[in-house]
């Protein structure tokens, strides 16, 4: 119980802020138009810079978590993320807006990762996927807070008011990671900074790394590009709803998606136990989010609510991925392997994000709304990506031991 207080607490409190960053925008986003005279594309463009810092540093990242240890890495990354919403906050133009989030991205990007490094140091192999399910779930919460109680403070202090609360809960966030989660020996720590470096070539070579990144990648990636920003309009649009009901449906998924957290890392770690493999998890869960991602895709809003809980309770078994990638290749690269195909999915994630608002841009806008078709033509590409991702996994097998073939 110490080590959950000392080690997993202060971490879920930075990751917790790591979500609503990642998702406040959907609910903003109305606000940003009408004050900075945005376009669809702007949107995307000025929301996905998050994404696009979160990609750019997690190579890096991956060497500095591996070598300093992620209490040093974490805390002082936080600091950077207050100081984007800080910039954020006090924005006068478009520029202000996209150099504030893009700081943001950069000061939250070890939020996950680093956290992962810290249970690798501390928990057994056999604790990770429940770990790491409940510790996704406390991410899953932040993004709840990114909807129907960031709408209610919104709608009585406004969002620069917002942004500097979160000024203040990343500065505390990282006194948290640093004066109470303990070090720990490294391991491989005696390792040179060019060896370090050097263990990306062996992950980018590995084909097993491959098959399990692509459905990881590109399966997360379309949630977040959707609820980090697109579903928002898409249930203006499609589903006709007002403020409120998007708010509420927005609150749906992430309620759905912080329960799929903690079941998808409870069950991992048990299933794995009794013989069947996390591998196979992955894989129904991923299939299960696309199927409702196509629903989405085709404009069915019938029974809205019922889609969009299984699709955020799905779409996170993706997460199943990182004990697999620790299986594969060991705590001493963790942060090296995660960081990997994290910059492959948040910049898929940035990709994504941005080009939804590109096609809806090409069809007509009438009323304030975009075009049903565009929604159609942006998701159902998504689609069939994620169709090829899963169809490349789908012979893929674990053994026992954990080390996938």
């Amino acid at each position: 119980m110490k080590l959950v207080l000392v080690v997993f607490c202060p971490f879920a409190a930075g990751y917790f802020l790591s979500f609503f960053y990642r998702n406040v925008n959907a609910v903003i986003s109305r606000d940003l138009a009408a004050e900075f005279g945005l376009g669809p594309a702007d949107l995307g463009f000025l929301t996905s810079t998050y994404l696009l810092a979160f990609a750019a540093i997690q190579l890096p990242l991956g060497v500095l978590l591996d070598r300093y240890g992620p209490r040093r890495v974490v805390s002082v990354l936080l600091c950077v993320a207050a100081s984007g919403a800080l910039v954020f906050a006090l924005a006068r133009d478009f520029t202000m807006l996209a150099v504030g989030r893009a700081l943001i991205g950069l000061g939250v990007s070890a939020g996950l990762m680093g956290a992962i490094k810290a249970f690798t140091l501390w928990f057994p192999l056999s604790r990770l996927a429940t770990l790491n399910g409940l510790y996704l779930a406390i991410g899953g919460l932040g993004g709840l807070a990114a909807t129907a109680p960031a709408e209610a403070f919104l709608e009585a202090s406004g969002w620069r008011a917002l942004f500097m609360v979160l000024v203040f809960l990343s500065l505390t966030a990282a006194l948290l990671v640093f004066l109470v989660v303990p070090e720990k020996t490294l391991p491989g720590h005696g390792d040179s900074l060019r060896k370090q470096i050097a263990g990306f070539g062996h992950i980018f070579s590995s084909l097993p790394f491959w098959r399990i990144a692509a459905p990881l990648v590109v399966c997360h990636a379309c949630y977040q590009a959707l609820q980090g920003l697109w579903l928002a309009p898409w249930l203006y649009d499609i589903a006709g709803l007002d403020r409120a009901g998007v708010a509420r449906y927005l609150l749906v998924t992430a309620l759905a998606y912080t329960a799929g957290s903690v079941f998808f890392g409870v069950a991992g770690d048990r299933l794995a136990r009794r013989g069947t493999s996390r591998l196979t998890l992955f894989k129904i869960g991923l299939g299960i989010s696309l199927g409702m991602f196509v629903l989405l895709g085709l404009g069915v809003h019938l029974g809205l609510g019922g889609i969009l809980a299984v699709y955020g309770f799905t779409a996170i078994s993706a997460a199943l991925a990182y004990p697999l990638f620790t299986a594969l290749f060991g705590p001493e690269m963790t942060g090296r392997v995660n960081t990997a195909s994290n910059v492959l999915m948040f910049g898929c994630s940035f990709a994504f994000q941005w080009g939804i608002g590109a096609v809806l841009r090409l069809y007509p806008v009438v009323d304030g709304r975009y075009a049903q078709q565009g929604y159609a033509a942006a998701l159902l590409a998504l689609a069939a990506l994620q169709v090829a991702a899963l169809l490349w996994v789908l012979p893929m097998r674990e053994k026992p031991a954990g080390r996938a073939l």
